[in-house]
């Protein structure tokens, strides 16, 4: 089967958000004072330098939901576009900041100009990647977090070391500018609308796509359904095909997930169980992305008084997200080989959890300790593939976007309690990394037990779908 989209979709979104990444992680490198004067000049301490690192994900919670449902309804395409020029305009304007709450501001108002690009580009793989490849394509895309921190050492460092902190921001915030017209030139939110795409290919995906729709409808009830009723016979799921590929009835809203049961989304009219289902993957992922800017906002602590060069220090920086750039791969071409999604997540966070528990047990051995650090960085970014392919696979597509955007806006959140957490415990441990880092390593082996509780898949069903409407197309 050719594979355009590969070859167009994955790298310009690819290096859409490795920007975007940029913009957020270049304060890994401002915000050391070993390179640059900003703490200096902002009079910032390590519980400050935790809570600016943080304020971004203060504003990221902010249109997760709105954007995730306009990209379902309208265009991934356009909402990004929007998002691609201001947050260009905030990251800009960083340059200017006087003290530390105009800084803190431009950190909440990028985090609010990049909240939407998420959920919106999930939204976009969903349309261009069937179930079998969206962990690859998820993993493949989301290589651009640790890319970007490869990218954002080695561009802000070498920035820095020839500008001042200001203008290495207001330089970094032009780059989104630049891409804007490869994204929206290069961009189709579906097959059917890129010419550029074969016919072979374009038929492939809309068999496919439509099948996968159908699989999961008989996971959830119509609309006037009861939720005992949500498992249809072949001939229902035949008969309701225009249901699912129709139009949306008028005031007809998004179907939530339920409780798992079962390792099952239960779709049920209690708001509780509602509830429940998502407090999972908002926890999950909340755990998750506290480890995550924990220790990518201050593992350059753990490098100081080795006397290293300023080369040197900037490929220490570099090497655990490389690794992690690897094992992404490997971990997401693996969970789509084996169709298995939970303990890919799981095994993911194992590792990270602990290895950052003994790498700061065993600092007094700095290339050990420094080792367990390339082990125990990657374990988040590994488990994002499998870990966003779930709701693709088990909710269907009117609930996807909105479970999406809530679960990465309120899971976000760790994103500035993780620096807030380890500056404010680093501060009353007298400058030691080893009771922060051990708190966060404890949190992802929580996230890792809950991982198993995780929804998966129901092969029963998916077998009554195909059986049922594995010849018909859109």
């Amino acid at each position: 089967m050719p594979g355009q989209r590969w070859l167009r979709i994955i790298p310009i979104a690819l290096i859409m958000y490795t920007i975007s990444y940029v913009d957020r992680a270049n304060v890994t490198l401002v915000l050391d004072p070993q390179i640059s004067g900003m703490m200096h000049d902002l009079r910032m301490d390590d519980r400050m330098k935790g809570q600016a690192a943080g304020f971004f994900f203060l504003g990221y919670v902010l249109l997760q939901i709105p954007a995730g449902y306009l990209a379902s309804r309208w265009s991934a395409r356009k909402i990004i576009s929007i998002f691609l020029i201001a947050w260009g305009l905030f990251a800009f304007g960083a340059g200017f900041c006087q003290k530390f709450w105009h800084f803190g501001t431009m950190r909440f108002l990028l985090g609010v100009a990049e909240s939407g690009v998420f959920p919106a580009t999930l939204v976009l793989l969903a349309n261009w990647f069937p179930r079998a490849e969206r962990a690859r394509a998820n993993s493949y895309w989301s290589l651009c977090q640790p890319l970007a921190i490869v990218a954002s050492v080695l561009l802000t460092g070498w920035l820095l070391a020839r500008y001042t902190w200001r203008t290495t921001m207001m330089l970094e915030g032009v780059l989104p500018f630049v891409w804007l017209p490869v994204w929206w030139f290069g961009i189709r939110d579906h097959p059917r609308e890129a010419g550029w795409i074969s016919a072979e290919e374009k038929q492939f995906l809309e068999t496919t796509l439509e099948r996968e729709a159908a699989e999961l409808q008989i996971q959830s009830p119509t609309e006037g359904q009861s939720p005992k009723s949500k498992v249809q016979s072949p001939a229902e799921v035949h008969s309701s095909q225009s249901t699912v590929h129709g139009p949306r009835s008028e005031g007809q809203s998004p179907t939530l997930p339920g409780s798992v049961v079962s390792g099952q989304w239960s779709v049920v009219n209690s708001p509780w169980s509602v509830v429940c289902g998502l407090a999972l993957m908002v926890l999950i992922y909340f755990l998750h992305n506290c480890e995550a800017y924990g220790c990518m906002t201050f593992f350059s602590d753990s490098l100081k008084g080795h006397g290293f060069s300023a080369r040197t220090y900037g490929l220490l920086l570099a090497v655990p997200y490389a690794v992690t750039a690897l094992l992404m791969v490997l971990n997401s071409w693996h969970s789509d080989k084996t169709g298995e999604r939970r303990g890919h997540v799981a095994a993911a966070y194992i590792l990270s959890g602990v290895s950052l528990v003994l790498a700061v047990s065993l600092k007094g051995h700095f290339w050990i300790s420094f080792g367990l650090m390339c082990l125990a960085i990657p374990g988040p970014f590994v488990a994002l593939g499998p870990f966003w392919a779930i709701p693709g696979e088990t909710l269907p597509r009117n609930a996807m976007a909105l479970t999406i955007g809530l679960v990465n806006a309120l899971g976000n959140l760790g994103g500035y309690e993780g620096p807030t957490i380890v500056g404010r415990l680093k501060q009353a441990n007298g400058g030691s990394l080893t009771i922060p880092f051990q708190v966060l390593g404890l949190g992802l082996l929580v996230a890792a037990g809950l991982s198993f509780a995780l929804p998966r898949k129901q092969p029963a069903l998916s077998s009554a779908a195909n059986e049922s409407t594995g010849t018909q197309s859109l």
